[in-house]
């Protein structure tokens, strides 16, 4: 593993985050939403922070020790983090219901626009001396009803070989290990990369502390974040795992799903390779 120096901390990895979501979320306001369902959900929400006081009989240590939790949150930037890895699974399995195609997952926090554009079949920007097994994951993006859509996006970003995200770790160059594919005529595309490691998401803040004081492990599966774009369609961001990975049953973000789990075979020549189809609906 990266030494500790190396290690992106928690509140490194949270201002970017936040920075970057702040950056994606300028055109989204709550004032679009009706007052009542600000209204419904937030009493929702209440209603259930209290029935969990009156529940376990929470004391006022208790209260004040979770009032200075939540401000040590929000102070460290954490916010982006902790939402992505303990609320957004359930989000997006409830948007999940109403759409149909591939199955989705989390975005995640280590997201970052306007990545290099390459050629269908092309390897993912990394360091001459990059460390990990080799992997390919070849596939065709095409319509729920079977078409292939040419000229489509496949955008995949993932950690390298020790855990670490490039944009939210010190040592790592920018841009390593992400990329956004061009499909083919025939909506193909084929990835060269390296297969990437399971890693704890940061923890050395407040969101690790609840972690801890919970009793729980701040390890996530080795997965590529994968989001796939062709005009007029819904875009899927997804998460792609390994078959006997790490993790897979017990995921701190509990986003896996079986459907999102390949099996890479080595093809003779030391190269992991996979294929993995995805079908987008139109808009």
């Amino acid at each position: 593993m990266t030494s500790l120096q190396e290690s992106p901390t928690a509140a490194g990895s949270g201002a970017n985050a936040s920075e970057n979501f702040k950056a994606a979320a300028a055109n989204q306001d709550l004032a679009d939403t009706p007052p009542e369902r600000v209204a419904a959900i937030v009493t929702a929400v209440l209603k259930g922070v209290h029935t969990a006081i009156e529940e376990y009989d929470v004391t006022y240590p208790e209260f004040q020790a979770a009032k200075a939790w939540l401000m040590a949150v929000g102070e460290g930037g954490e916010w982006p983090l902790f939402m992505d890895v303990f609320v957004e699974h359930a989000v997006e399995a409830q948007v999940a219901r109403s759409q149909h195609g591939t199955k989705g997952s989390i975005l995640g926090p280590y997201f970052l626009p306007d990545q290099v554009r390459l050629p269908a079949r092309a390897g993912l920007p990394r360091r001459a001396d990059e460390q990990g097994t080799p992997l390919a994951l070849s596939g065709q993006v095409r319509d729920v009803n079977g078409t292939p859509l040419a000229g489509a996006e496949v955008d995949i970003w993932h950690a390298d070989a020790d855990g670490y995200y490039s944009g939210f770790a010190p040592h790592v160059p920018d841009g390593n290990l992400r990329g956004i594919f061009v499909t083919d005529d025939e909506g193909r595309f084929e990835i060269s990369t390296i297969q990437p490691a399971p890693y704890q998401i940061p923890h050395d803040g407040p969101t690790g502390q609840l972690i801890e004081a919970s009793g729980w492990h701040p390890w996530r599966p080795a997965h590529l974040h994968i989001q796939v774009r062709a005009e007029g369609h819904r875009p899927v961001t997804t998460q792609i795992y390994f078959a006997g990975g790490e993790y897979l049953e017990s995921d701190v973000a509990e986003a896996t799903k079986p459907e999102l789990v390949i099996d890479p075979q080595d093809d003779g020549t030391g190269v992991r390779r996979s294929t993995y189809d995805f079908e987008l609906e139109s808009d």
